[in-house]
């Protein structure tokens, strides 16, 4: 009987933690925390947070991540995704900032950004950046 009651308790609050989520809020990507410089001009880049986005992200002592795995920047180049989404701690020397851009050539690049002053912040923000052009 101690046992049914405890199952029912269970269950009653795992109901409950469900049902309390907000289903516009998604739930938080893993990625390695950086921090990124602001872009008075940048906008939202809803799409970085999506599942299937790839992330790079560059630390202040330089090290470089794709998602939480650490890689080093000639390996980006056989990033098989359209889109890359580059953060770039904003005390990274700028040479590993090139070297990471050269090596993501031809592909799309969005440069994040935090969200500028005059962003609406409620919540969970957005991600922000800029689109960069990165020819051959």
């Amino acid at each position: 009987m101690k046992s049914i009651v405890e199952a029912c308790l269970v269950g009653s609050i795992l109901i409950c933690a469900a049902a309390g989520q907000d289903p516009q809020k998604p739930a938080l990507k893993r990625g390695v925390s950086v921090e990124m410089p602001v872009a008075p001009h940048a906008v939202e880049m809803r799409a970085a947070d999506e599942e299937n986005a790839t992330v790079v992200a560059i630390t202040a002592d330089g090290r470089v991540f794709v998602g939480v795995r650490p890689t080093e920047p000639s390996a980006l180049a056989g990033l098989s995704a359209g889109t890359v989404y580059v953060k770039a701690d904003s005390r990274v020397p700028y040479q590993k900032v090139l070297a990471v851009l050269d090596a993501l050539r031809a592909k799309s690049v969005v440069l994040l950004t935090a969200a500028p002053e005059n962003a609406v912040r409620q919540g969970i923000v957005p991600p922000y950046g800029m689109k960069l052009t990165v020819s051959r």
